[in-house]
């Protein structure tokens, strides 16, 4: 793994990769800056070899998180994740059936020798989509750097839906329409064009697709079932629109009932994904894995808050529900050095060691970066990396395209 800079810059690269969906592109920064969020000419190469070992190492990573999650339901833990109770039976529910799930992407700590490590997964509304699937792979094609790319996503996603919406036809004897959602909350753009370019992989797999508003979905008080505007009832909905917050809205009781019952409306992901995408996975995996000579080089020793070893002085505190780096805190030598603003942390927090992010100083200043390795239909997908000036990788950071077997 190297960063290279230099790289070819495309005449009207901005207005390019906005064309193709990265409609965010442009950062407002706390200062009034606008910045670009694309970063244009450098980019980091990987060997081939280096890609395998890291799908073989993700692969190893969701089988390690398929078995945390056994444990959790086995053993009855969802007090100690900080799940709250309305949800348990419904999670229970979708563990056992396993109804459609799609994709998830793990945040790595990588410098390119030695095993990554695991700092979370984003398992229920992982954005950075487009920009992983779509905007660095026309970037390879036109500048013809490096032979290839970590990215198989768009042929994955396809295949993921054809394989998960045949599942449910068969099972329920209806053909799905599929309804894809987004809150208007999300102003950025993001949420929507991710929404808009599932759309594209659902057609391509042979089903309607049809763009909703979260705000828009309506309960029938007679039947207790779902609808769009138009008075068409949810077969199948994506949602971009995390659990934790669905199940404590208005009708998050409801949504919960329907889903149980026969006929109700399919929720992608499916609510077992409050097992994974919460920062308590971390101490749960550490407990499993933690004393295995091999599997627990893939991860990074991790506690609930309240069971820290006492000897422990430097270390990261991460709320449990934390979304972007918000509430994280750096703790050194028994002193936060690094804090980041936010409105997570009263469901609780989880520790973990303090392993910084590799640098890769440019002729601007420090890199940091972390990967985004996917996983679609729980099968290692592609990669997509994010880097910031600091330690804690937030909204404010940088996308930078990857080659495999860039020319020196």
């Amino acid at each position: 793994m190297r960063r290279v800079e230099g790289g070819v810059v495309r005449p009207g690269w901005e207005a390019e990769v906005e064309a193709q969906g990265l409609v965010y592109n442009r950062t407002h920064l706390p200062g009034g800056e606008v910045r670009s969020y694309w970063r244009e000419g450098p980019f980091y190469d990987f060997t081939s070899a280096e890609v395998q070992r890291l799908e073989g190492w993700v692969a190893q990573l969701f089988e390690m998180c398929v078995a945390a999650g056994d444990h959790v339901v086995e053993h009855d833990l969802f007090d100690r994740m900080g799940i709250p109770l309305i949800a348990r039976s419904g999670i229970r529910a979708t563990w056992e059936s396993e109804p459609p799930s799609v994709y998830g992407r793990f945040d790595l700590r990588y410098d390119g020798s030695g095993p990554p490590k695991l700092l979370e997964f984003n398992a229920d509304t992982p954005t950075g989509l487009v920009e992983s699937a779509v905007t660095q792979w026309n970037w390879h094609l036109f500048t013809g750097q490096g032979r290839d790319q970590w990215n198989a996503l768009h042929e994955k996603l396809v295949a993921a839906w054809q394989r998960n919406l045949t599942r449910w036809e068969r099972r329920t004897g209806v053909r799905p329409r599929v309804h894809l959602a987004w809150t208007s909350e999300e102003t950025s753009g993001e949420d929507r064009m991710t929404v808009a370019y599932l759309m594209d992989t659902v057609v391509q797999a042979g089903y309607e697709a049809v763009e909703l508003v979260v705000e828009d979905i309506a309960l029938d008080a007679g039947d207790g079932r779902f609808y769009d505007a138009q008075g068409r009832h949810l077969d199948v909905v994506f949602k971009l629109y995390p659990w934790e917050w669905l199940i404590e809205d208005e009708f998050g009781a409801a949504v919960l009932a329907d889903a149980a019952r026969p006929g109700g409306t399919t929720w992608i992901e499916p609510v077992y994904k409050m097992l994974w995408s919460t920062k308590a996975l971390l101490p749960v995996l550490w407990r499993l894995f933690g004393g295995d000579p091999v599997l627990s080089e893939l991860l990074l020793p991790a506690y609930f808050a309240d069971e820290m070893p006492s000897s422990w002085r430097t270390f990261v505190r991460k709320p449990i529900w934390g979304r972007e780096g918000a509430n994280v805190e750096i703790v050194r030598d028994g002193r936060v050095v690094t804090a980041m603003p936010g409105r997570y942390g009263t469901e609780g927090y989880v520790v973990q060691e303090f392993a910084p992010l590799p640098d890769f100083t440019g002729v601007d200043g420090p890199h940091h970066p972390v990967l985004g390795a996917w996983v679609v239909d729980g099968e290692p997908a592609g990669l997509g990396i994010r880097e910031s000036d600091g330690l804690i990788t937030d909204n404010l950071s940088f996308f930078v395209p990857h080659t495999i077997d860039h020319a020196a």
